[in-house]
């Protein structure tokens, strides 16, 4: 079956993979305006110097521990691309179609809400799988105190990259915790477990099986307040009927409306707690644009959001 071989390859550095897109040529819409009026890029810098190039060195002197990317400007070798420098750390399709330019949170119909919450000044946001943490810089771009902003992602590289793509080591004031969601010992997700109001779980999901996945949003529970309306957001790759699937040598789960819902009533009864799930299935990822021959054709972008109802009930 064509499809699963080329699922199978999931996880490959072949830059000759079906979801390693050409480099871009040009870009518009939100995320040029935030690299534009955010990270204050030069319009015409933009492609050439952050898309397709090496981003601007930025200062050495931010105190958290993670180091700018290394200059190439005096050395003869190729500057390597943004999408290449994530690429080599994590070759998913996600990375090769240039979705960490994606700001899928502000598409979102909560978004308003959880915008005009975190600038009360007293709600936090915790971004699960930041990657670059574009949707964090939108964020504070558009109001909200990057104070109350916190990305967790277990690979340390992407936290560094992130400041280098957006240009913010000296003004961007959010927490990053590189750490594996599911590590329940890690000191620095103990210390900020329940302060949260709202969590993202954006293109991550589909990284587990269905049990992993279940112990992935238990865990989300546990970082949460223990309160009614607390919310989880985020997407991830679904399907027409929700199913296993192969890769990177491991039998992975994609949703539909209905498995997802199931699964967030299995994580309730886990937790003592309850959930609406409010989620659609849509074109995007690529695929509206035809852009994803080498996926199946049943595949779908998962868009979700999952909120309490229920302060606390009994464990069944």
């Amino acid at each position: 079956m064509p499809h699963q071989a080329n699922l199978a390859a999931i996880g490959s550095k072949d830059r000759t993979v079906g979801w390693y897109d050409p480099p871009l040529t040009s870009i518009d819409g939100p995320i040029r305006d935030l690299l534009e009026n955010y990270s204050h890029i030069p319009a015409n810098e933009v492609v050439p110097r952050i898309i397709e190039t090496v981003s601007t060195t930025p200062p050495s002197n931010h105190p958290l521990p993670f180091p700018p990317t290394p200059s190439h400007s005096n050395t003869n070798h190729p500057r390597p691309s943004q999408r290449d420098k994530i690429w080599d750390v994590f070759p998913w399709p996600c990375v090769g179609q240039f979705r960490f330019t994606d700001l899928s949170l502000s598409r979102k119909p909560c978004y308003p809400r959880v915008l005009a919450a975190l600038k009360t000044g007293t709600e936090r946001l915790l971004d699960v799988g930041c990657c670059y943490a574009q949707d964090l810089r939108k964020l504070a771009y558009d109001g909200a105190p990057s104070e109350a902003l916190f990305g967790l992602d277990k690979q340390n590289e992407f936290i560094g990259l992130g400041y280098d793509f957006f240009n913010d080591r000296d003004t961007f004031r959010g927490t990053f915790i590189n750490a594996d969601l599911l590590d329940r010992g890690n000191e620095e997700v103990r210390k900020v477990q329940g302060t949260f109001g709202i969590a993202q779980l954006g293109m991550v999901l589909h990284t587990w099986d269905l049990e992993g996945q279940t112990r992935a949003c238990e865990r989300v529970v546990e970082l949460l307040r223990p309160e009614r309306g607390v919310l989880v957001v985020g997407q991830s790759v679904g399907d027409l009927v929700g199913k296993e699937f192969s890769a990177r040598g491991k039998m992975l789960y994609k949703h539909d409306v209905e498995t997802l819902t199931k699964m967030w009533e299995e994580v309730g009864r886990r937790t003592g707690t309850e959930w609406v799930v409010r989620a659609t299935l849509d074109e995007g990822l690529g695929i509206n644009e035809q852009k994803r021959g080498w996926d199946e054709p049943s595949t779908r972008r998962l868009s979700f959001e999952v909120e309490r109802v229920r302060v606390w009930s009994r464990l069944r």
